[in-house]
């Protein structure tokens, strides 16, 4: 059976190009010098060149003609997304939104810990990775790496914290919002010595923007009690001695973390939560709902900050256009640790 006509033009092409008698980038010939040498119509040598255009194969030029196009494969995308700890309690689950922006857009995650860039150049990095998502632990790490992929233009979105050395967009949450948000709620349960209880004496970005929060929601309502941020007994290691000296009834904590492990030492010196004093945690880890008593906190919704750095990191993998900044607003989850004065 004769195969059609355009078919027999295909297929000459086709083997030209695949054995490298076309060389990439060579000009074929036009449909016109195709009619003439196997004398078929030009509807019919258009045909051929379309079908070889589909496969591939071929791009045209308006106004020049048609070429060979390489036939390199399409390098499948890949990020990497750095955590401080992969399984860390004190960090949440960024994934369950990410993950879906990256699949729908056929992007491989590699997801691991700050460590990976130990020894790591930034030439590495932009050899084998389209991007990074950074979660900022501590703003002054691996600020010289971080630096030279600026001086790159290589696509980085930092996570919880401002670098503002850096020009990469930020995704954080609204962290002045929630110090704000912990502190009003424990002054409209009648409470007026509230203190701000933090886990070290490093105090990084977003454990002072709850602080400033507190401080404004404690200065709108006229308080004049409050933690000083240097001071030093205001952590866990000087808990008992603080509550004495000035009679708190209520604390909001840097974190999750922190409160959990303020009830625990309160209840081993013979307090009751919330009875005797109050506590909100920040965060909403998997364990504020499962301690004793369910702890009151601030909710970062960490599925839309994971989605917000996903989109921000897309949007400049496809656009080559540097995104803005995203800041997420936080929400009050109401438990069993606190209770009115």
């Amino acid at each position: 059976m004769n195969q059609p006509l355009y078919q027999t033009i295909f297929n000459d092409l086709q083997t030209a190009i695949l054995t490298g008698e076309l060389p990439v980038d060579s000009q074929l010939p036009t449909e016109k010098e195709l009619s003439r040498t196997y004398k078929v119509s030009r509807i019919t040598s258009k045909r051929a060149l379309t079908e070889l255009e589909q496969l591939g194969l071929i791009y045209r030029v308006r106004g020049k003609g048609s070429f060979v196009k390489s036939a390199s494969p399409t390098k499948t995308r890949r990020i990497l997304f750095l955590l401080p700890y992969v399984a860390d309690l004190s960090v949440g689950d960024f994934s369950k939104g990410l993950n879906p922006v990256m699949q729908d857009k056929q992007i491989d995650v590699m997801m691991t810990t700050l460590d990976f860039l130990q020894n790591k150049t930034a030439k590495e990095l932009i050899n084998e990775f389209d991007g990074l998502i950074y979660y900022a632990l501590d703003t002054e790490q691996h600020l010289d790496l971080l630096f030279e992929l600026s001086l790159k233009e290589f696509p980085v979105v930092i996570l919880d914290k401002k670098i503002y050395e850096l020009s990469f967009p930020t995704v954080l949450s609204d962290n002045f919002q929630g110090g704000a948000l912990a502190a009003s709620y424990l002054i409209e349960q009648g409470h007026s010595k509230i203190a701000y209880l933090f886990g070290t004496q490093t105090h990084p970005q977003s454990v002072r923007q709850r602080y400033l929060g507190y401080l404004e929601a404690l200065d709108k309502a006229g308080l004049t009690f409050h933690t000083s941020l240097d001071d030093k007994s205001a952590t866990l290691d000087e808990l008992l001695s603080y509550i004495t000296k000035y009679e708190v009834t209520a604390f909001v904590c840097e974190n999750d973390v922190v409160a959990i492990q303020t009830m625990n030492l309160l209840r081993q010196h013979g307090y009751h939560i919330p009875e005797d004093f109050s506590i909100i945690g920040f965060d909403d880890i998997q364990a504020a709902a499962l301690v004793d008593p369910p702890l009151t906190t601030i909710a970062q919704d960490f599925e839309q900050l994971g989605k917000l750095a996903g989109d921000a990191l897309v949007t400049w993998l496809e656009t080559k256009d540097r995104p803005s900044d995203s800041k997420f607003s936080v929400s009050f989850i109401k438990r069993q640790s606190t209770k009115e004065k």
